[in-house]
């Protein structure tokens, strides 16, 4: 059975450094570095994932890549005396991802439209580019679309901010369920009332 044209693009993107796409990545990593961090685009860089995202090539779809800083997070030393082991300051873990950030930022950059998810496009030693899905909520052929109508709906504002997005649920722990997840819903804070 012969593959089809998704499937051979996910190939090529499973080691875009290595082999024939090699060259290719590499040039586009040395525009790309050139241009702001939040940059929109005509279209999908990764046809495959954009369309496994929910992307459609019609009106009220906009495309975004953002450029966000790699590895562990660092904080600032602390003036007071600790002893060096407790001070803290590199190999911080992050509550959030790197990518819900990156959505978080192109969510700001442009208010009147919806995030709808996500996906990586490259990284280099600094930094990781991802690809922003985004939305017009008020656009005529997204309100009549059957598939992403809904997020046309007041309670679908802002949902980079809230966690909404697959990034964000992932981050939030909503892919799991059954033993071991019983209090990640309806979130960790208000499971138990603390959050009021």
């Amino acid at each position: 059975m012969s593959k089809s044209m998704y499937r051979h693009m996910a190939e090529a993107w499973r080691r875009p450094n290595d082999g024939e796409t090699k060259a290719l990545y590499r040039e586009r990593l040395i525009q790309w570095r050139q241009e702001p961090s939040i940059t929109r685009i005509e279209g999908p860089t990764r046809l495959d994932r954009a369309r496994q995202a929910g992307y459609k090539a019609k009106q009220g779809f906009v495309m975004a890549r953002v450029r966000v800083r790699r590895g562990g997070l660092q904080v600032r030393m602390i003036k007071g005396g600790r002893k060096p082991r407790q001070k803290g300051i590199n190999k911080i873990t992050m509550a959030k991802s790197i990518q819900r950030i990156a959505e978080e930022r192109v969510g700001k950059k442009f208010p009147n439209l919806e995030v709808l998810n996500s996906y990586w496009v490259a990284e280099d030693g600094r930094h990781k580019y991802y690809e922003v899905i985004l939305v017009d909520p008020f656009h005529p052929a997204i309100e009549n679309d059957k598939d992403i109508g809904w997020i046309s709906e007041p309670q679908h504002r802002g949902r980079a901010h809230r966690g909404l997005t697959s990034a964000g649920k992932r981050g939030r722990g909503l892919f799991h369920k059954g033993k071991g997840a019983e209090k990640l819903r309806p979130s960790i804070r208000a499971h138990d009332g603390k959050g009021k």
